[in-house]
């Protein structure tokens, strides 16, 4: 009874642990029946028939992540280079991730090395060495569609390492080399050309405010001499008017200015060694006193007409003795 009580406990043990089963969070169990796939068991604790049913596969639910292997693939340029890359992958249906696929892991490694291939030797080696993104969004887009009748979801695909040939790395240096040389050479190029053109522009200004200058000197000295003609004019007016009256003083007064003038630049000459001094020295001293005689007239007429204004009279005064040329 003892060895038969033994056997009958451990066959209930073994009903128990066939009959509940508990399911880990992150995982699913698939149930089989004589074989067959009934249903999927969810994380938590179920039960099944004894004998009857049983536990297919255990998937891992979680997303996971796999290598995909180094492999050479040749460009379009017929480039040889080394790429490898890594998948992220979660399973969304057990039951088709489970029953039909053989290896799940092993067929999405293939799939991606085959579509790898397809894809980097669809371009030249700039465009994979400078268009990672490109390639990751297009392996993507290819391994997603044909992943999905096996209940797989592929999140994110990256390209992990691009290895080319050692003397097409050499190249690409050096090719790199000359042309931020090439950038060097443009920007102080730039740079020249931008000192030129503020050093013009300066010059320019400069040129502008000369000729401006020269224009309102020129200005100044063509109304200085306007004022000197107006004054000339009428001081001429004034002795015109004395000649008129029969007045011989102001004769006088343009023989005098006219010997005064001869007599200075004579005087004032660099090739002059000898100062003539004129004999009839009387003949100036009364010329003198006659142009003072018809200063004191002009004055003497400009008291006795109330009607003439004090700028007038000054202009007249100014006027009558025009300045020596």
């Amino acid at each position: 009874m003892g060895y038969f009580g033994l056997v009958l406990l451990v066959l209930a043990i073994v009903l128990l642990f066939s009959t509940i089963k508990i399911v880990p969070q992150g995982r699913e169990f698939t149930v089989e029946r004589f074989g067959k796939y009934t249903r999927t068991l969810s994380p938590g604790i179920s039960f099944l028939t004894p004998f009857v049913e049983g536990i297919g596969r255990r998937m891992n639910m979680m997303e996971q992540v796999l290598d995909v292997p180094t492999q050479e693939v040749i460009t379009k340029d017929n480039a040889m280079v080394k790429v490898d890359g890594i998948v992220f992958i979660q399973v969304m249906d057990a039951a088709a991730a489970a029953y039909r696929v053989d290896d799940l892991n092993y067929a999405i490694a293939q799939l991606c090395m085959t579509n790898l291939r397809t894809v980097v030797g669809s371009m030249e080696l700039d465009e994979v060495l400078s268009q990672r993104d490109s390639i990751n969004t297009r392996l993507l887009h290819v391994i997603d569609a044909a992943t999905e009748p096996w209940g797989v979801k592929v999140n994110r695909i990256e390209i992990k390492d691009l290895t080319p040939p050692t003397d097409i790395t050499n190249a690409m240096a050096r090719q790199m080399k000359a042309e931020r040389e090439r950038r060097a050479v443009i920007t102080e190029a730039d740079g020249e050309k931008q000192a030129a053109i503020a050093r013009a522009e300066g010059a320019k200004q400069s040129a502008i405010l000369q000729a401006e200058g020269r224009k309102e000197a020129a200005f100044r000295d063509a109304e200085a001499r306007e004022r000197e003609a107006e004054a000339e004019a009428r001081a001429t007016a004034m002795v015109s008017e004395a000649i008129a009256r029969g007045d011989v003083n102001a004769i006088n007064y343009f023989v005098a200015q006219k010997y005064v003038e001869a007599f200075a630049q004579l005087a004032t000459s660099p090739q002059q060694k000898t100062v003539i001094v004129p004999a009839d020295l009387a003949s100036l001293v009364g010329s003198i006193a006659g142009v003072g005689e018809l200063v004191n007239m002009a004055k003497d007429q400009q008291r006795n007409d109330p009607g003439t204004p004090r700028g007038g009279g000054t202009a007249a005064r100014r006027g009558s003795v025009p300045p020596t040329a």
